[in-house]
């Protein structure tokens, strides 16, 4: 792993894979820098010089404690300004708000931008924030990560069943920690859409057809800015690239190589 410093004696770490053009890819909760891309990234490494971040409490990044997006979102920032050139940026689910923010703050660095179901803070309220914690202080990853899924991403029972079945949910599991500093963060987060309204990069949003659309900033966004395209991905809810990384990486290399 390679590692960068953007302050405050936090140390970030990052895989790099293939050749090509430079292609940031920052991760969602509920998994890392490799559980996320693990299935699309044979496909993005044909392509492009994938650089993968492990966001706080991951890979061999630091697990800071009361950190807030902007933090992550500096992380971001910083990796991105070592890469040699302008680089493609990639964010899923809390990935793709810390992908945004750090847009804003090296946008001559970034050449377009792709955000996947950014999550609304409010969908983390007080009340489910708490019974959260309240699994979290006894250890129970499992029910939190159960709890999450079904209540908050309104993932049906029986597709959250046939998924704690796989090898998928594993990692799920393992992640369920450090995911939990994500939560605090996100709950806390002012989401302004017309913060991002001068952007200049071209961004595409995805959203799953299979998705509660009203769970996730698209629309929104998609209302402020001059330059911006919402691509529906058929047939998918929250984990495209996992379910279909195929027909994911070829949606996302089409918008970002045109």
């Amino acid at each position: 792993m390679y590692r960068v410093e953007p302050g405050k004696g936090v140390t970030v770490s990052y895989e790099k894979h293939g050749n090509g053009p430079p292609l940031v890819l920052v991760h969602g909760g509920f998994s890392d820098h490799r559980s996320n891309w693990e299935f699309v990234l044979p496909f993005f490494e044909k392509q492009f010089a994938v650089y993968a971040i492990a966001r706080r409490g991951r890979g061999e990044t630091d697990a800071t404690e009361g950190h807030g997006l902007e933090d992550e979102s500096r992380d971001v920032a910083a990796l991105i300004r070592t890469v040699s050139e302008p680089v493609f940026l990639l964010g899923h689910s809390y990935g793709a708000h810390a992908a945004l923010l750090a847009a804003t703050m090296v946008p001559d660095r970034v050449r377009k931008l792709v955000l996947y179901e950014a999550p609304w803070p409010h969908i983390i309220g007080k009340e489910k924030l708490e019974s959260l914690e309240a699994l979290a202080r006894v250890g129970d990853w499992h029910g939190f990560s159960v709890s999450f899924f079904h209540d908050v991403l309104r993932v049906p029972m029986e597709e959250l069943n046939t998924l704690r079945a796989t090898a998928l949910w594993a990692p799920i599991i393992a992640d369920a920690k450090a995911s939990l500093g994500d939560l605090r963060a996100v709950s806390r987060y002012d989401f302004t859409p017309d913060r991002f309204r001068d952007l200049r990069m071209p961004i595409l949003l995805q959203i799953g057809t299979e998705s509660p659309r009203e769970l996730y900033v698209t629309d929104s966004l998609c209302a402020v800015h001059r330059d911006i395209l919402i691509q529906e991905l058929e047939a998918q809810a929250h984990e495209g690239m996992t379910a279909a990384p195929k027909s994911y990486a070829e949606a996302v290399s089409k918008f970002l190589l045109a």
